[in-house]
């Protein structure tokens, strides 16, 4: 048996691997366009920021390195240009010396990937722009930032890969901007979440431009929608698109968006063509629509299913459910599954919770609150999704909650999960099982909820009862307007200040004391509800719903 592989890095590197294993005896050749066949594609701003210094250590496998432990082919600066599915070959340039050859092929894998998405924005191919995709591009940034000396970087698009490069631009010694079509940094997240991060990177130094696009570039000054600022070079990071135009013009089915259609076995509607990673459709595991999302993790496990179909051995790709991590200096930004976005788009019937809490139990010295949000669907209560902002142990709760959600566990489960707890790294209760007390706690009606959206809407008017019950210190410090101060621990003492005639709507800083304050009240008859997420949640929404659309006073 003859494999052909178009790409390498991870789907087609996976699957050349996994191949090798399972058949020794299989001619394996891969055939990739660029220099390098495996690298540390989300390894790249790490090393133009300074963190990976050597540039060895981008490179995960080598055509030589391939061929001594895999016996496996690798044609690195050879582009597929054709693909001719009756005769099963594929027509192939050296891109190098021009050469044109053809290469037959009994079973045929595509993982040509993604290509950077760049919009037909004035002057952009004039001026001093780069993406970053590979490590050729990766080289081309580094070496620009230490002969030409840049000052100045702006950042068009505040993605992932969009806000990693701004954080290592700035490691670099650059003044970093980021423009954002979008109203927040980070699609997965939702508003409220993103909020935190937007004043965090502004403390760091980094200007934000949300709600605003680029509309001309004319050398170093850029003309946003909104206003103008000035740069010495531009990342351009908008998104990327699948390199799918070999695998149309053989007549492989595609979608509308570009991407590759396969079924779960990673199959094309061509007999003996298959295709795996960030240019094929997935589905989204959670609603159960046709998506796509460019991750490593489901590229390797589509290399792999790829191979072990071709070897005859049952195995399908049930669906990208999304969880991906991102460091920001020393912040950590996780999700998985869908956000609130995804779910109103799928009509999707969600509830929703928050909590803060400390990464550890609370005595032992260090650790930094995280707040952690968590949609659950109505009817079934399985959980959808999970978003996570912090410092330490952020990652490591919402990989518990990712597994949970693979497994299709209700949100209540989660109260039920034992964690690994001691001091250091957790609490007897960890804020996992934290996010299932909330939920059942919802979801058995012990507690009424009302969110920070909600704040604006509620009556000054004297018909339901306002109630903040944080400390008179917590309250000078910041307040809701009209909310009413008793603190907790003096409730039950001046109860008879509350009537008993109107609803409550009660809040303190995180959402813990203010769910005491609501079984008290409720215990003593009066219908309570509280502010989820607390002031803290409710004051970094607002303040960040405050700020100049496209100024950011804190970095002038």
């Amino acid at each position: 048996m003859k494999v052909l592989i178009i790409g390498g890095v991870a789907g087609g590197a996976s699957a050349a691997a996994r191949l090798r294993r399972l058949d020794e005896n299989a001619e394996i050749i891969i055939l990739e366009k660029g220099e390098y066949v495996s690298f540390a594609n989300c390894g790249l701003p790490y090393y133009i920021g300074g963190v990976i210094k050597e540039k060895e250590k981008l490179t995960l496998q080598t055509p030589e390195s391939f061929r001594s432990r895999f016996n496996v082919e690798v044609r690195v600066n050879s582009e597929a240009v054709k693909i001719d599915a009756e005769k099963k070959s594929v027509t192939v340039k050296n891109v190098i010396s021009g050469e044109i050859y053809d290469e037959s092929y009994d079973k045929l894998i595509l993982s040509p990937g993604a290509k950077p998405i760049i919009p037909p924005v004035k002057g952009i191919e004039t001026a001093d722009v780069f993406t970053l995709r590979n490590i050729p591009d990766t080289y081309r940034i580094k070496e620009y930032i230490e002969k030409e000396k840049p000052s100045s970087a702006l950042v068009i698009g505040g993605g992932y890969i969009g806000v990693e490069m701004a954080e290592n631009l700035k490691n670099a010694g650059l003044s970093v901007s980021i423009a954002e079509l979008s109203d927040h940094l980070i699609a997965p997240l939702d508003f409220d979440m993103a909020a935190d991060v937007h004043r965090y990177i502004r403390e760091k130094g980094i200007k934000l431009y949300l709600n605003n696009g680029v509309a001309e570039i004319n050398g170093k000054n850029i003309i946003l929608q909104k206003g103008e600022i000035s740069a010495d070079m531009i990342i351009m990071s908008v998104g990327v698109r699948p390199d799918t135009s070999l695998a149309a013009d053989c007549g492989i089915t595609i979608n509308g968006k570009g991407s590759v259609i396969t079924d779960r076995q990673m199959r094309t509607n061509i007999h003996d063509i298959y295709a795996v990673g960030d240019a094929v459709a997935c589905e989204n595991f959670v609603s159960g629509k046709e998506g796509f999302i460019p991750l490593a993790g489901p590229a390797n496990k589509q290399g792999r299913i790829a191979a072990d179909n071709i070897c005859g051995i049952p195995s399908e790709y049930t669906g990208t459910q999304g969880s991906s991590v991102l460091k920001l200096f020393d912040m950590t930004v996780a999700t998985t599954g869908i956000n609130e976005k995804t779910a109103l788009e799928n009509n999707i019937s969600y509830d929703k919770t928050y909590i803060y809490s400390a990464p550890h139990a609370s005595y032992y010295p260090g650790g930094t609150n995280m707040s952690i949000k968590i949609l659950w669907e109505k009817t079934t209560h399985r959980i959808l999704g999970a978003q996570a902002v912090g410092f330490e142990g952020v990652d490591k709760r919402i990989d518990v909650i990712a597994a949970a959600l693979r497994l299709g566990a209700k949100i209540t489960v989660l109260k039920d999960l034992e964690l690994c707890y001691a001091p250091p790294f957790s609490s007897a209760k960890d804020p996992v099982n934290m996010l299932g007390f909330v939920a059942e706690n919802v979801i058995t009606g012990k507690i009424k909820q009302f969110f920070p959206e909600d704040v604006k809407d509620l009556p000054r008017d004297g018909s339901v009862t306002l109630l903040d019950t944080r400390t008179p210190l917590e309250v000078s410090r910041g307040k809701i307007d009209g909310f009413i101060n008793i603190p907790l621990d003096s409730l039950r003492s001046r109860i008879d200040e509350i009537p008993k005639d109107k609803p409550v709507y009660v809040h303190c800083h995180s959402g813990l004391r203010s769910y005491i304050a609501c079984r008290i009240l409720t215990g003593r008859g009066y219908e309570c509800f509280n502010l989820a997420g607390g002031w803290r949640l409710y004051e970094s929404v607002i303040n960040e719903k405050t700020v100049p659309e496209y100024i950011c006073t804190e970095c002038d």
